[in-house]
């Protein structure tokens, strides 16, 4: 192709009558680029054989090139092909389906990959890129992809799963922004209460810095009774003396308002994660992906991994669903990293962040998978983070098992032979041994 064939046109300019011309009968390939306010489309009619790009305003004019589409079908095989391009792409998606067009997906990453092959010169722009879309089609290089109207049952979970993570991340914002501002006018609470215990939150609320906590007599019996269980009356008053003896700056009053604010605002997100919780519970009942799931990671993981990924039994095999995840190595070489294998991290940063807590479920107190971890992160210089990505990679062909074909969790068989934990008891040997 030459430079002046991705020059493109309004849709509404469009002739059907000349787009066809001489072309009775053939198949053809609509390339879509999806952008945020135009969409850019390529017909491609086989080898060499690209039309014109047209350009779309998007929403505005998908009613006109969807009925154009229409058209061009007639008496011939028609595809449209797009990339996944967040939610832009959905309303033509719709439209397309609507009309009984067939709608095929082409993988982002090949379509990055084969620009270079495609006219040799690895720039991507919004004409070439639909035209590398068709014929990547054209190559069999596509997945159907209909719009499908999800049942209101999983739409539910969806927004239950939107909410949770939602607030998650506003709870980790604000708890950050507390955590500094203690630091600095009372740190040494930090050491007492977890960031996150609703013993702290309510205090700093309530009294907004240690001062004032120090000076109400009846602050041991709030503070007993603000956690989710009792507290000791010893650890309560040891609080307390915390603050009468805190060296932290000085409180002025906009001081005092940031750590209140901040402090309600992670208490809210805190109160709005359980409700969140508490409703996926009741949703998932009877949703069988979802429970066989959640036997091996917990409800709300299960719903974030199928909101997200969808039913693990659609993946052919247990390494495709972890590639979904992201968590699939690939290898990275650039500088001083030459050859070194790394997760690729595509799809969502959601799925892996659950992913990574349940890892760390996993490697708790008399967990099975505990040894395993300790000897690997004994013997790795990187420390424990190989470790964990470790053993979410094989918790994702797990759970493929699990979903897909039945199988019942079982956390032993995730590093069965137990090899790592017998080397890591081994002694070292000494220096003078190692010489020989």
């Amino acid at each position: 192709m030459i430079s002046k064939a991705y020059s493109g046109r309004n849709v509404n300019q469009v002739s059907l009558e000349k787009v066809v011309e001489g072309r009775t009968g053939r198949p053809v390939w609509v390339g879509v680029d999806v952008g945020k306010y135009e969409l850019v489309v390529v017909p491609h009619w086989g080898a060499e054989d690209f039309g014109r790009p047209w350009r779309v305003a998007n929403p505005q004019q998908v009613g006109v090139l969807v009925d154009l589409l229409k058209g061009l079908g007639q008496g011939r095989t028609l595809v449209v092909a797009m990339e996944p391009s967040g939610t832009y792409g959905d309303v033509l998606r719709q439209a397309c389906t609507d009309a009984k067009l067939t709608v095929h997906r082409v993988s982002p990453k090949a379509a990055h990959d084969y620009a270079e092959v495609f006219d040799g010169v690895p720039s991507q722009h919004d004409g070439k890129d639909a035209a590398v879309v068709a014929e990547l089609s054209r190559l069999g290089k596509s997945a159907f992809w209909p719009w499908e109207r999800a049942s209101e049952s999983r739409r539910e979970i969806e927004y239950w799963v939107d909410r949770l993570d939602t607030q998650r991340r506003l709870g980790q914002l604000h708890g950050g922004r507390l955590e500094a501002s203690l630091a600095r006018h009372w740190p040494e609470v930090l050491r007492q209460l977890k960031l996150t215990s609703p013993t702290l939150l309510k205090a700093v609320i309530e009294y907004g810095g240690p001062a004032d906590l120090a000076a109400d007599e009846q602050a041991v019996a709030k503070l007993r009774r603000w956690g989710g269980s009792p507290m000791d009356k010893e650890t309560a008053a040891g609080i307390v003396e915390s603050a009468r003896a805190s060296l932290g700056v000085r409180l002025q009053e906009t001081d005092r308002r940031r750590l209140r604010d901040d402090a309600e605002s992670a208490f809210k997100a805190r109160q709005h994660q359980k409700e969140a919780r508490k409703k996926l519970v009741g949703l998932c009942r009877g949703d069988k992906a979802i429970e066989a799931l959640a036997a091996a990671v917990g409800t709300s993981t299960a719903c974030v991994l199928v909101t997200h990924l969808g039913d693990p039994a659609d993946y052919h095999c247990g390494a495709a669903y972890v590639k979904a995840m992201g968590l699939n190595l690939a290898e990275r070489s650039s500088g001083t990293y030459q050859g070194r294998l790394k997760i690729s991290k595509r799809g969502s940063s959601t799925v892996r962040f659950w992913m990574y807590l349940a890892a760390l479920r996993l490697i708790k107190k008399n967990s099975p998978v505990r040894p395993w971890y300790l000897a690997r992160k004994h013997r790795d210089s990187h420390g424990s983070g190989r470790a964990l990505v470790a053993i979410m990679r094989r918790l994702g062909l797990a759970l493929h098992n699990v979903a897909a074909h039945g199988e019942v969790f079982d956390p032993k068989r995730l590093f069965p032979g137990g090899r790592p934990a017998e080397q890591a008891t081994k002694k070292p040997k000494s220096k003078g041994a190692l010489m020989h």
